[in-house]
């Protein structure tokens, strides 16, 4: 797994929009390739690690409770960090979320909408495991 030793919020790039889909059987929109991320036994359960594909720093959940899995960007919009994989993961209404660990701002999931501001997105990304491996979707 590549992990990512550099925090330029610049970095990134934009993708556009989509939801997270972890049901196999729907069909993934938009998703262009698929990025193999890393085996996954490399992720922590109940935890996340940050994966790097090209310039894009990608923070993937390995959500053992709820037997899902979730890729988010690894860049906290609040203070322009790139924290978001070594946050905590939990449920709000039902709802998976991300907390960042210095800010404590939290982001669905799912949607990558702020659930305790209005002020800011992330974006969230396809995931899909096969073969003992982490897929992430990607539109471009």
């Amino acid at each position: 797994m590549d992990h990512l030793p550099t925090n330029n919020p610049n970095s990134l790039k934009q993708l556009s929009e989509m939801d997270l889909l972890n049901d196999l059987s729907q069909p993934y929109h938009g998703v262009k390739t698929w990025f193999r991320a890393a085996r996954v036994q490399d992720f922590p359960e109940n935890g996340g690690a940050c994966v790097r594909y090209k310039d894009l720093q990608i923070a993937v959940f390995n959500f053992t409770r709820r037997n899902e899995w979730y890729a988010c960007q690894n860049l906290c919009p609040h203070k322009m960090q790139m924290v978001l994989s070594r946050g905590m993961i939990g449920s709000h209404q039902g709802e998976p979320k991300i907390a960042c660990p210095f800010h404590k701002k939290t982001f669905s999931l799912k949607t990558g909408e702020c659930l305790n501001a209005e002020e800011c997105t992330i974006m969230v990304y396809p995931v899909r495991i096969e073969d003992g491996y982490v897929h992430i979707g990607l539109t471009g």
